[in-house]
Parts: structure tokens; sequence; C-alpha cells
């Protein structure tokens, strides 16, 4: 079976970090490359987006390029439980055809 090709770099790479206090929009930012020599398409998106926004959540991403993406967190009223905690993640798209 033929190794898949890393198509996005992600940093950080496992988890973004909002930090308070949560009686402001709060932004955190995520860097996407893409390593690869072709263009990548991507998109973003979140499990919570009443609490969360993402911008910009989709485009192209030239090849050996990279983007900054912001997360905002609304103001909230209450913490976020456990149960509640989003989930983004960034789906790559080898079709990165520029208009």
């Amino acid at each position: 079976m033929a190794k898949v090709e890393q198509v996005l770099s992600l940093e950080p790479q496992h988890e973004l970090k909002f930090r308070g206090p949560f009686t402001d929009v709060v932004t955190t930012n995520l860097k996407l490359g893409n390593p690869t020599d072709r263009n990548v398409c991507f998109k973003v998106k979140t499990t919570a987006p009443r609490r969360y926004c993402v911008r910009p959540n989709s485009g192209i991403i030239d090849a050996g390029a990279s983007i900054n993406v912001s997360g905002r967190r609304w103001t909230a009223d209450e913490e976020d439980s456990a149960e509640q905690q989003p989930y983004f993640s960034a789906s790559p798209n080898w079709e990165g055809r520029r208009p």
C-alpha cells in the first residue's frame, strides 16, 4: 500500500486554545500550510457554530504556501462543560483550481 502524502500541516497540531475571560469575543489562530507542490482547497468546520466562528472557513492554499485562520469564541453566560467542547476539522481537497 502506498504511503499517503501529508496534504495540510497544522499549527498548533492538536488543539486550539481559547484563553478567557470570556466576557468578550476571544480569538485564536490556526496556521494551515500546504507542503505539497499542488494547490489545495480546504474547509474548516466546527460542531458548535453558534458559539464559534472560523474565518476564512474555506479557500485555496497555493503550493508551498500557508495561511492563518482565525477562530472566534463568542461570549457565553456559562462555561462549556466537557460534553459541549467543540470539535474543529480541517479537510483538504486536491482540486485547488483558481477561477
